[in-house]
This record gives structure tokens, C-alpha cells and sequence, in this order.
């Protein structure tokens, strides 16, 4: 049993994938193909926004939208402190702070009353302009848009979508990666949308920043002669391969496969809603379920059951055992616990199960009987 199934999934597309690596071969064109600007096109069709600049990862995704931002020392980036590094590690590189901000529970996003709250505390202690909020898209499901964007407008903040596990889903009838001012995903193999590598979009309706972000991510050089830099960028081209093997994968996406994957999200919560703490999704919003995660009574429960599903054959996944005010990395920050109650609690809890859209109910019948077998010893 996989965690997330890329090998069914090849199989279903494999014609279609197998004709697209091969004519980028036969073509030569293997950086900026016409794939590239293809998928751009059908990606910022699909999300409703104007541009689409295809990058190398969505942690450079990230990256070059603060970059364009001209984000840098000095200045305040709030991020979930319950996420993957990339979400804040792409204001330490470019030398801004990241502020880490505690989560919501029920829903594992960024709590917008925490966030305020912290917006509120760096402009108090004044060593530090607040300048940009990166929310994430964490596990599929948006974050708190209709509260969060309010919040940055009353406070002249940016939002920078991280739309990293995202992609696909949507509140109400506004599609994840056109949230905010600029967004940002990834197509890492296990996300939503993955390829066969890393690679990673950025998004937005500004003519200028559009420009800019394919600057940046060509090491900066003028959209008319590639040998004239005219900032310092970055190589952060999406490899036409890449974007070839994505456009199948993303017509699958579309046409099948966002369907498929919820409704294994109901199999699943018709069976353990009476029995575990089921993933929540608030009215209106719609999740595209990177990860199906549950929580546990204890860290002492988790680790148990994962231990029993590992040895049914089983795989499962914490995402995350720790907060990233609990990294190595932000050790200098200084930071405790207490501000972060929640991201505490989840890191002790959560626990992920096999989810993709190739899952059969039978097989999530089988997982599940598994759960309850324990649970009931």
C-alpha cells in the first residue's frame, strides 16, 4: 500500500505522459519550451488569475514573491508556525523575520485572531515593519481568507497565498492560488498536483510584479537581452519535462481526480467520525485534501497506532512532529511554547493516512478496520 499512489497514477496517464516527454526530447527544447507557457496559460486560466510564472520549486515560489516585494532586513513576515519550513525559511533568506504565529485547531491554519494579535506586538515593540502575512493552504484546505485578508488591509500588510498543499481547493467560489496579492504553490510529487521532480507557480494580477518575478527568476536579467542583469535574481526556471508530465497530470486533476480524492475524504469520515477527531471543513470551503488528517487523544495514542498501522502494512504520516518555533534553525528566536498552544498540541496528535485519488473504498475499509481494532483494545 502507498501513502500516495504516484505509480497508479502513471499508470492511468501514461500514454499521454509518455507522448509529452518524448516530443520536449525531440524538440530540444528543454528550458522555457512551449509546455512551460502552456501550462502558465492553463494554470492561471484555471485559477482565475491574470499571470502565471512557472519556477523551479515552491520554495522559490515563495521566495521570488518577496523578492518582488523588495521584502528584506527589518521587516515582518507572519507565517503558521504549524507548517512546512519553506513557509518561513523564504523571509530568512532574503534576511526579513519571520513571526510565527499559532493555529487554529480544528481546521490546522493560521488563526487569524493569534495573527492579529501578533501584528499588534510588533508594532507595539517597533523594531520591526510588519510588511507581508504568508498564510498556508495547509493539508488542502484555504485558510481563513474572508477573515484574514480584512486583517492585512486594516493593517497595509501583503498577503503572500501559500497555496503549497492547496491547490484545488476553494472558498466558495474562489479557487486556492488567487487569494491575496501573490500566490504561490509547489509541485512537489506528493502535492495535490505534483510532478516528477520539484517545481513549483507563482500568481498574480499585477502587470508589473509579472514582469518582475520572470526577471527574478532568470537571474535577473532585462526581458530583452538575457546577458544584461539588471538586479540580482535567481536560476529558478520550471523544467520544460517538468511541465510537460504536468499538463496530463493537471487535465486528470481537473477532468477526475479533485472528485475522486473527496470523495475517499468521505469514505473516510463516514467510518471514523464517531471515533476520532475527523478533519474539518468549515462552511464553504473546499479542500483538495493533500493530506486526510486525523487527531489523537495523546502523543502516547498517535505514536501506538501509527506503530499498529506500520505493522498491518500500513503507512501513515505526522505532519508535523514539531512547530517551526521549535526548529533548530530559530533557536536564536528564542521562542517558548506558550504562544503556540495549538501548534503544540497538533504536533502531538496528528496523524495522516494513505490519501490520493486512486484509493479504493474497500482499501480504506480495510485501514479503518485496523484503526478500530486498536482503539476498541
Amino acid at each position: 500500500m502507498q501513502f500516495r499512489d504516484l505509480g497508479a497514477q502513471y499508470k492511468a496517464l501514461k500514454p499521454e505522459i509518455d507522448a509529452g516527454i518524448q516530443a520536449v526530447i525531440d524538440s530540444n527544447a528543454f528550458i522555457l519550451g512551449k509546455p512551460v507557457t502552456e501550462l502558465e496559460n492553463k494554470l492561471a486560466a484555471y485559477v482565475g488569475r491574470k499571470y502565471c510564472v512557472a519556477c523551479a520549486n515552491g520554495t522559490e515560489a515563495l521566495q521570488l514573491a518577496l523578492m518582488a516585494w523588495d521584502i528584506g532586513p527589518g521587516d515582518a513576515v507572519f507565517t503558521s508556525d504549524f507548517t512546512y519550513f519553506a513557509s518561513a525559511g523564504c523571509a530568512s533568506i532574503i534576511g526579513a523575520t519571520p513571526i510565527l504565529v499559532d493555529i487554529d485547531l480544528t481546521t490546522f491554519n493560521i488563526s487569524p485572531e493569534a495573527l492579529e494579535t501578533e501584528i499588534k506586538r510588533v508594532i507595539t515593540e517597533g523594531k520591526l515593519k510588519p510588511k507581508a502575512i504568508i498564510p498556508v493552504d495547509l493539508f488542502g484546505l484555504p485558510a481563513d481568507y474572508t477573515k484574514i485578508l480584512p486583517i492585512a488591509k486594516k493593517y497595509g500588510l501583503k498577503v503572500l497565498e501559500d497555496a503549497a498543499q492547496g491547490f484545488g481547493g476553494r472558498i466558495n467560489d474562489q479557487i486556492a492560488c488567487s487569494f491575496g496579492d501573490i500566490s504561490a504553490t509547489s509541485f512537489f510529487p506528493a502535492k495535490p498536483l505534483g510532478c516528477y521532480g520539484d517545481g513549483g507557480a507563482i500568481f498574480t494580477d499585477d502587470e508589473a510584479i509579472d514582469a518582475r518575478l520572470r526577471s527574478l527568476r532568470a537571474g535577473g536579467k532585462s526581458p530583452l537581452d538575457k546577458y544584461d542583469n539588471r538586479e540580482i535574481g535567481m536560476n529558478s526556471r520550471l523544467d520544460t519535462l517538468q511541465a510537460a508530465i504536468l499538463l496530463p497530470k493537471f487535465k486528470a486533476f481537473v477532468d477526475y481526480e479533485l472528485e475522486a480524492v473527496n470523495k475517499v475524504a468521505k469514505w473516510y469520515d463516514e467510518r471514523l467520525n464517531d471515533r476520532f477527531v475527523i478533519p474539518t471543513i468549515p462552511e464553504g470551503f473546499y479542500s483538495s485534501w493533500a493530506q486526510y488528517t486525523i487527531l489523537l487523544g495523546s502523543r502516547e495514542e498517535r505514536d501506538a497506532m501509527q506503530q499498529h498501522l506500520k505493522e498491518k502494512g500500513i503507512p501513515s504520516m505526522v505532519y508535523y512532529p514539531r512547530g517551526l518555533h521549535q526548529q533548530a534553525a530559530y533557536k536564536w528566536m528564542g521562542l517558548t511554547d506558550k504562544p503556540y498552544p495549538n501548534t503544540v498540541a497538533a504536533t502531538k496528535r496528528v496523524l495522516s493516512l494513505p490519501m490520493h485519488p486512486y484509493l479504493t473504498e474497500d482499501v480504506v475499509e480495510k485501514i479503518v478496520g485496523h484503526m478500530v481494532a486498536i482503539a476498541h483494545d
